[in-house]
């Protein structure tokens, strides 16, 4: 079907570099010809459903989600209603990783600081959605703005061109773009849950060798700790502030020292789950001088974990060598004892099952879900001798090998599907492929798609509007 697809019959030129060559008979018009913004407060507590910006798609916000630092009154917020479109227009100096338009289905409340539009009659709310969602997934927007942070308002863009086609052809884009974005989400969720059953294989071979090592005819004892059981009887059990020298995190205030260049800072986004930085997006910071930076600075060996949020235990060995890098509140930096522990072997552990139970009872309630750097420091591993460790670690490293092959391979592929669907998107709605002749022949489908992993992760930087950016764990040094 996708493969069928043919350009128009006649172009012209757009006059717009970015646009290029559109559809003769379709129209070009200044941005507010075709939006209006619409900002309505939420006063008096009319309306209590907060939603929230997440990976392009605006989500209910349970309550027990509303963490940190929530405003004494959701008064400041504005009121949506299902067809309006979101805009996220803060810091687009800082994040260009981030999708940042969504469309409301569902009438609720989100914060002032995001744009609010409706379109006007000239425009089907599903087509102008599509089409801003195109002009997103290009980066358009990171042309406008300005302030330090770069911060957009509708005086930025009400000029920005708009492609306006015939009403019949808004419909035949916006039905043909849901039926073909229906399959490649389902490709993309079959090939996330392979990935899950991957990760739990990885995470059954790990637990095994750092709770009983390779030897299956060892002699066990009991470790008198209930959720890990029995271990080698020549085995001991130790808290992590025993086997580090330091355990730390960055604190409150770093926004004021953003920039384009500088130094690199490690945020909750960049632990993955697989113990390796993801450094596909990175924040730069000018270090302020003084204790801060001496104290949060990354060297080799050390291991990170991710304190706040929904990707609370995540950990990453830091086992290549980074230019100068700092941490930021949401991430503990743990500094191991060479003569104690072997650092992978240190990282294992932490990234096992039974660690990571641990993390999962101990995070502290309140106002944002996390983990004290007391409760860091309490973790407890079992820790055989140093030869041992290096054995264990280097059994681990071959067994794991396929698996993470097969896992890289699967996020590639999940990759190019994001990138055709990207591509198709753009060349659908700007005109460079017509559509008509194939939308008219589809079925019509109402189920409902389960969410992508990229729509519920939201702690990944930039994913999803903070409520509090600066809000830190207890800080203390081990």
């Amino acid at each position: 079907m996708i493969g069928d697809l043919k350009p128009y019959a006649a172009y012209k030129d757009s006059d717009v570099p970015w646009l290029g060559k559109v559809p003769e008979h379709w129209d070009v018009r200044p941005l507010f010809s075709t939006y209006h913004s619409k900002l309505v407060r939420n006063l008096g507590m009319i309306e209590k459903t907060v939603l929230s910006l997440s990976y392009g798609q605006i989500i209910v916000k349970p309550e027990e989600k509303l963490h940190g630092l929530v405003p004494e009154s959701f008064e400041t917020y504005q009121i949506v209603d299902p067809g309006n479109i979101i805009i996220r227009t803060t810091d687009l100096q800082n994040d260009k990783v981030s999708l940042r338009v969504g469309l409301v289905k569902d009438r609720g409340i989100i914060t002032s600081a995001y744009l609010c539009l409706q379109v006007k009659q000239r425009l089907l709310k599903d087509y102008g959605y599509l089409l801003l969602n195109a002009y997103d997934l290009l980066k358009i927007f990171y042309g406008y703005g300005s302030g330090l942070r770069q911060n957009l308002d509708f005086t930025h863009i009400k000029r920005m061109p708009v492609l306006a086609p015939p009403i019949e052809e808004q419909t035949a884009i916006a039905t043909f773009l849901d039926y073909a974005d229906r399959r490649i989400r389902r490709y993309i969720r079959s090939k996330q849950k392979l990935i899950k059953l991957l990760e739990e294989e990885k995470q059954v071979v790990i637990n095994e060798a750092v709770t009983r090592g390779l030897d299956p005819n060892v002699p066990m004892k009991r470790s008198g700790i209930e959720w890990l059981g029995d271990i080698p009887e020549h085995w001991a059990t130790l808290q992590l502030k025993r086997l580090v020298s330091t355990v730390t995190s960055g604190s409150r205030g770093w926004a004021e020292f953003y920039s384009d260049d500088g130094d690199v800072f490690i945020q909750s986004g960049n632990l993955g789950r697989s113990m390796e930085l993801n450094l596909s997006f990175i924040q730069h910071v000018q270090i302020p001088h003084g204790t801060e930076g001496i104290r949060t600075k990354i060297k080799r060996d050390d291991i990170l974990i991710c304190i706040t949020g929904a990707l609370t235990g995540n950990v990453v060995l830091v086992d290549i060598d980074l230019p100068t890098a700092y941490i930021n509140q949401h991430v503990a930096l743990t500094r191991p004892k060479h003569q104690e522990i072997f650092p992978r072997y240190l990282a294992y552990c932490l990234h096992s099952r039974t660690c990571q139970s641990q993390f999962k009872t101990t995070e502290y309630g309140g106002t944002k879900q996390g983990l004290s750097l007391n409760d860091v420091k309490s973790i407890v591993v079992a820790v055989p001798c140093r030869s041992e460790q290096e054995s264990i670690v280097s059994a681990l490293d071959e067994k794991l090998d396929h698996l993470r092959t097969a896992i890289d391979k699967t996020h590639q592929e999940i990759s190019l599907f994001r990138e055709f669907r990207t591509c198709l998107i753009a060349d659908v709605v700007t005109g460079k492929l017509d559509v008509r002749e194939a939308a008219a022949k589809l079925p019509v489908e109402v189920d409902e798609l389960e969410a992508l992993e990229e729509d519920l992760d939201e702690d990944v930087i930039g994913s999803e509007d903070e409520l509090d950016p600066d809000a830190a764990p207890e800080d203390d040094a081990a």
